[in-house]
């Protein structure tokens, strides 16, 4: 998972970076007017640290620049204070041991959820494991050598817990990691390290049998089956805005709790449009919500278009499809219509051994969905292809169905 040269140096141009540390293999993307510390010949330094004025930084100080992926746009700098994280600490030391974990981190330390983990398993005194790139193999069994040369081995059955994010969990990950149970949240880097909606009820079942549901909340048990990310942390507050309705049942999602931003940095109208005047984060997304409590993900707002004067959320299409037996992946875009303005078209990875056919992945969404909801055009691929943070790369998807239908 690299990021492009352009990238780093737009990142280290826009938050004033006076220092640059790095590993040699990424020496090359580095701006050559920075200063460098590269670890491996610059490590031993470090330890000698020499005398220094220690600094007690106020709660409402920077801590960190956290960039967006910029999949929306240009990447933009997250500013977390150090009330964001002491406060996503004390939470996590709420569900957790001390001392008594080792935590295996598959993604790159750039992104919210390894940066997230390492610093909660650090404050807790857990021992941190970095993956230099993602298997399943690596993951789920064999040996990872720490820095300090130390060998660690992990079997097949001693992963207890996994925990999934920043996008949709496929449901063919669930039962599939080689742990007891799987622990999908939501989170965004603007609503902090951990403003998330954690607990799901496979992951709340994993932590009763632990002994650890008394520490977290009590809530309503929802089938292992259930599409359901879970009910509200009890201390983020959540609630569901709809631009006609005020709160509502369905809308975008919004929440405020201690951890969120406080701001773009140097982007005070880009910040004005996602913090509301009494404090909330306005993620974009499409939540639902049961009498229980309970919150489904309906979509991304900036994914969602209009077709024929109906509101198409392109996850929702993506659930049914995967529901076919034959069909293992299935990503939908928009494309242009000169009746309906915008209409949906599905890309689709097959399981293995099966060749589903476009009439009947578009029979199948017919039988299954509202009829404005069937994908007009079916496309079949060997795989996805990703963006830079992992995600599935739906700009790329859109260039080449519009290419397809050009060529058609």
């Amino acid at each position: 998972m690299e990021i492009a040269e352009a990238t780093v140096e737009l990142i280290l141009r826009d938050c004033g970076a006076s220092l640059v540390l790095c590993d040699r293999a990424r020496l090359p993307l580095c701006p050559t007017d920075l200063p460098r510390f590269v670890f491996e010949e610059d490590f031993a330094a470090l330890l000698d640290h020499g005398p220094f004025a220690a600094v007690t930084p106020r709660p409402a100080d920077p801590a960190m620049f956290l960039y967006t992926s910029g999949s929306s746009g240009r990447p933009k700098g997250v500013v977390l204070s150090h009330l964001s994280h002491l406060w996503v600490i004390d939470m996590r030391r709420r569900t957790a041991g001390f001392g008594e974990n080792r935590v295996l981190v598959a993604a790159p330390l750039y992104h919210m959820n390894a940066l997230a983990v390492s610093q909660a398993a650090l404050a807790q005194r857990d021992t941190v494991i970095l993956l230099p790139g993602f298997t399943a193999q690596s993951y789920r069994g064999g040996r990872h050598l720490p820095s300090h040369g130390a060998d660690f081995r992990t079997d097949d059955d001693c992963n207890d817990i996994a925990r999934v994010g920043a996008a949709g969990t496929h449901r063919s990950l669930v039962g599939h990691g080689g742990t007891d149970g799987l622990s999908p949240g939501l989170g965004r880097p603007d609503g902090g390290s951990a403003a998330r909606l954690p607990v799901c009820c496979h992951c709340q079942r994993v932590w009763h049998e632990r002994g650890w549901a008394d520490r977290i909340f009590r809530a309503p048990r929802r089938p292992a089956d259930s599409r359901s990310i879970g009910v509200a942390h009890p201390h983020v507050e959540l609630r569901l805005v709809a631009d006609d309705d005020g709160e509502t049942d369905e809308g975008v999602l919004q929440m405020r709790c201690p951890a969120l931003m406080t701001g773009y940095h140097n982007l005070p109208e880009a910040t004005a449009k996602v913090l509301t005047p009494d404090g909330f984060y306005i993620t974009g997304d499409v939540f639902r919500r049961d009498r229980d409590g309970f919150y489904y993900f309906v979509g991304r707002g900036d994914n969602m278009f209009v077709s024929g004067g109906e509101n198409v959320y392109p996850s929702e299409i993506e659930a049914v499809l995967e529901r076919h037996p034959e069909i293992h992946q299935a990503v939908v875009v928009p494309v242009d219509d000169e009746l309906k303005f915008k209409k949906p078209v599905a890309f689709v990875v097959a399981r293995p051994g099966a060749a589903p056919s476009e009439a009947a992945v578009k029979a199948f969404a017919l039988a299954n969905a509202a009829p404005y909801l069937h994908p007009r055009r079916v496309w079949f691929l060997p795989e996805m292809p990703l963006a830079g943070t992992n995600k599935i790369d739906r700009r790329s998807l859109a260039r080449r169905a519009a290419e397809l239908l050009a060529q058609a």
